[in-house]
């Protein structure tokens, strides 16, 4: 691979990423507002937001609250439904140079053995990620935690599709890389880490917590120290590529997760901040 991946990024099965910078799944919708504001076609790959068998319209309102160097989100997996994104999304990514990869969530194996049976016969996917790992839904970490379950998971999807299947883990685990040793062994091609620490924020005026659900997923800049720990774990436990997710603001702190092992990056939370970020990490790595 070339020095950084910036010119191709291969995660398998024919997948090859034009380079190593994409959008993270949930920070980014399914690409459409994105690419209003912003050339998104010069990124590597799209991840979309979490999407199930059926329509979730999400959690209870407030689903955001602000941290000390991140945010807190409580967002439930709002989504339109798999079905809608299949027939609906991804004509409108026809054309699109930049590559879909949509993140599959569910709370059993089935649901994403269907969703992914769904996605499967559509040309404008170019991959699915599994979410594994979402700390704002009931059951949304269970496989995540579980080596064992975690590797039944994706090896039923593995049985379903010949398409290139990332698996994004999570870091409330006692052992990430052992959740990533045992979906690489059940056919994953490729990993993504980390999503998002679970945290909480207390209203001092009312001393509740400031999401109704009580706590909800961090990220920004104060997790990529912790990131960075976890992908470098993952990176030195499994031989299929890694793609270094959390915290991300600048080159340097990409530059980071490439250093550790990562063949690719994901910029999230900061695209709330400044849309462009990503293509200004994608510029300062190649300066």
């Amino acid at each position: 691979m070339n020095e950084h991946g910036l010119n191709g990024v291969d995660l398998g099965r024919g997948l090859i990423l034009p380079n190593a910078v994409g959008l993270a799944s949930g920070t980014a919708g399914y690409g459409f507002e994105l690419q209003q504001l912003m050339d998104i076609n010069r990124l590597g790959a799209l991840y979309t937001k979490g999407t199930t068998v059926h329509a979730r319209a999400g959690n209870p309102p407030p689903r955001v609250a602000e941290t000390g160097g991140g945010m807190l989100n409580s967002i439930g997996l709002q989504n339109p439904g798999v079905e809608v994104v299949a027939t609906a999304y991804a004509p409108r990514w026809r054309g699109w140079a930049i590559p879909v990869i949509v993140n599959v969530a569910g709370g059993s194996v089935d649901d994403y053995v269907q969703c992914v049976r769904i996605l499967d016969p559509i040309a404008e996917v170019a991959g699915v990620e599994l979410n594994i790992s979402c700390p704002n839904i009931a059951q949304g970490l269970d496989f995540g935690r579980d080596p064992g379950a975690a590797a039944r998971l994706m090896a039923a999807v593995r049985a379903v599709t010949e398409r290139c299947v990332i698996v994004k883990l999570s870091p409330n685990v006692s052992d990430i890389a052992a959740v990533a040793r045992a979906v690489e062994d059940a056919g994953a091609d490729a990993v993504s880490a980390v999503n998002t620490y679970i945290g909480r924020k207390i209203h001092r005026a009312t001393g509740r917590s400031v999401l109704p659900l009580g706590t909800g997923g961090l990220s920004g800049p104060a997790i990529q120290p912790l990131a960075l720990a976890a992908v470098a774990a993952v990176c030195d436990a499994v031989h299929i590529p890694v793609i270094g997710v959390g915290g991300i603001v600048d080159a340097g702190s990409a530059r980071d997760f490439l250093i550790v092992g990562a063949c690719a990056v994901q910029v999230g939370t900061a695209t709330f901040v400044n849309p462009e970020t990503a293509l200004q990490v994608l510029d300062g790595l190649r300066d």
